[in-house]
């Protein structure tokens, strides 16, 4: 990437152009810090053509180092050095970051959280990151869990102010608004009834909202830079269920960026969606699309599959029997997440659409095993008909290219393949303009 972001800046510019003159492209979102999502998802757009956005959230990355132990500057270093194993050019790549706010530290007073977001905020905008977030939707101590349009639309004020005077060059950055978000690392056990979408005059309430709140703070060039606001298009998932987006519901979200030209939608939990869903959603305005824990639930279907096969050749324990001990030991990330009695529990710990065993992955005993793993299916010898119980024809077959074309190991090969397989529908808009 060019020197601050320039080139990413420009990328980002041109996609939202593109995205309002005829709907038919859309920013694929990645959202996560897993070294093989990332290699398999920046190698895929590098094939067809298509800049890319990576983000880090608040929680996994920030000026503390987050659940990944990573800082901003660490999370771009550690995603350029993918890239360049990859052949990805980073000029394609717009780093974005997911849910900037208070959320980390939303168990102490607000001041003392906000103050905490800010010095985030400049750590984003200092290491390269030039899409931002602005998530204040989330109350702090003493406060409703989820706060109201004017006083999120304040705190993002004084967030992006923070940006802008720690920005190397703050014409560059991309802000996104909107308080109809889901809670960082995805939808609580408790979502259960049926997902609407924003009604249009709550769509205008927020956008009005943070306009007077920036013009408030003398932020006027700032919200020149507002790029995008965060609705809910009508689509969610859940540890165990996903709501489908209905394809024959009228568009009433549209019209309301006949106002704000320059603004484009932005849908979080795109994840596990059909298809057909993601060129729609483009035709709808929404310029920015997230993925995560699709693909890390790839990722983990993948290396389950492959522990399989280990376990037919080698007689080796199934991975599943370490990961279940990591979690049950270490139950923070997913307990909030999942309800049920033991059985569900176990199961949605594996399972679940939510993904929580994501967390665990980078831990010590986790990376070892998986190594070693991918180890003796390298230097395993097993007939076809094994592989194809567990991985379907097409993953196959790009395998067989990716072990020929980027020398990767058959393992290796093999889950990068289900990861892109995820991936893949959001890369409609194949031919770059």
């Amino acid at each position: 990437m060019s020197e601050n972001g320039i080139a990413a800046a420009d990328v980002f510019a041109e996609g939202l152009r593109r995205n309002a003159a005829d709907g038919g492209f859309s920013f694929a979102s990645v959202c996560s810090a897993h070294p093989d999502v990332l290699a398999a998802s920046l190698r895929l757009a590098r094939e067809r053509a298509v800049p890319i956005v990576v983000e880090a959230t608040s929680n996994q990355v920030n000026q503390f180092g987050g659940y990944t132990g990573m800082t901003p500057a660490d999370f771009i270093a550690a995603v350029g050095r993918i890239a360049a194993e990859v052949g990805a050019n980073l000029e394609t790549v717009v780093f974005g970051g997911d849910h900037l706010g208070p959320q980390a530290w939303r168990a102490e007073p607000a001041e003392a959280a906000m103050a905490k977001a800010a010095d985030m905020m400049r750590a984003y905008v200092e290491a390269g990151f030039t899409k931002i977030h602005l998530d204040c939707s989330e109350g702090c101590a003493g406060e409703d869990p989820q706060v109201g349009d004017a006083l999120a639309a304040e705190r993002a004020a004084i967030l992006a102010e923070a940006c802008e005077r720690a920005a190397p060059a703050p014409e560059r950055l991309s802000y996104i608004v909107g308080t109809e978000v889901p809670p960082p690392g995805g939808a609580r056990a408790e979502h259960a009834e049926a997902i609407r979408p924003t009604e249009p005059d709550a769509a205008r309430a927020t956008l009005l909202a943070h306009n007077q709140a920036f013009a408030a703070r003398g932020l006027g060039a700032a919200w020149d830079r507002v790029r995008g606001l965060v609705v809910q298009p009508g689509l969610e998932f859940a540890p165990d269920h996903v709501d489908r987006f209905d394809l024959q519901v009228p568009d009433r979200l549209s019209p309301v960026l006949r106002d704000w030209p320059r603004i484009a939608f932005e849908a979080h939990s795109t994840d596990y969606q059909e298809p057909a869903v993601f060129p729609e959603l483009a035709r709808r305005r929404f310029a920015v699309l997230k993925v995560g824990p699709a693909l890390t639930y790839a990722y983990r279907s993948a290396v389950y599959a492959l522990s399989h096969i280990d376990g037919w050749t080698t007689g080796e324990p199934h991975l599943s029997e370490l990961m279940e001990r990591l979690m049950v030991e270490a139950p923070g990330h997913w307990r909030k997440h999942y309800e049920g009695d033991a059985a569900t529990l176990r199961t949605l710990r594996h399972f679940g659409y939510a993904d929580r065993i994501r967390y665990y992955w980078a831990l010590p005993d986790a990376r070892e095993a998986v190594a070693a793993l991918e180890a003796r299916i390298d230097a395993a010898k097993f007939p076809d008909p094994l592989v194809e119980q567990y991985f379907a024809a097409g993953e196959i077959a790009r395998a067989a290219t990716l072990r020929s074309a980027a020398g990767l190991g058959r393992a290796k090969a093999l889950i990068h393949a289900r990861i892109e397989t995820a991936l893949e529908p959001y890369l409609f808009r194949s031919s770059a303009r």
